[in-house]
């Protein structure tokens, strides 16, 4: 009897784990990251957690996601701005610098079953 009981015990707790996995969301991942003119387009398979600031001058934006270590240069006015986006650990940072003072307003949306965020930058 006692086996029985033994057997019936870890095929439940096998059963929870495999219904756990099931039902357990997939992590937020960052797929790609497009430049525009004044403004980068970051593109998630899940809706990310955000947290942004404006630090001295620089846009920087944490994402509560996983992903690889990424940066270019975009165009603000005609003028040079870098991006980078590198891990943190409370998930992705991603930072905006120029020469000169930045000032950026994001937004998000679902497109296609995918999770778009617009970040649009200007001068201050």
């Amino acid at each position: 009897m006692l086996r029985v009981f033994g057997s019936l015990a870890i095929f439940g707790v096998m059963v929870g784990l495999m219904i756990g996995r099931l039902t357990t969301p997939d992590p937020t991942e960052l797929q790609e990251v497009q430049v525009q003119p004044n403004a980068l387009v970051v593109w998630f398979n899940n809706e990310p957690k955000v947290h942004g600031e404006h630090v001295d001058g620089a846009v920087a934006l944490l994402f509560e996601a996983e992903g690889r270590a990424q940066k270019g240069q975009l165009k603000i006015n005609d003028k040079d701005a870098n991006w980078r986006v590198r891990a943190a650990e409370e998930g992705l940072l991603l930072n905006v610098v120029a020469a000169r003072a930045l000032h950026g307003e994001w937004s998000g949306s679902e497109v296609d079953g995918r999770w778009r965020l617009e970040l649009q930058l200007r001068e201050e």
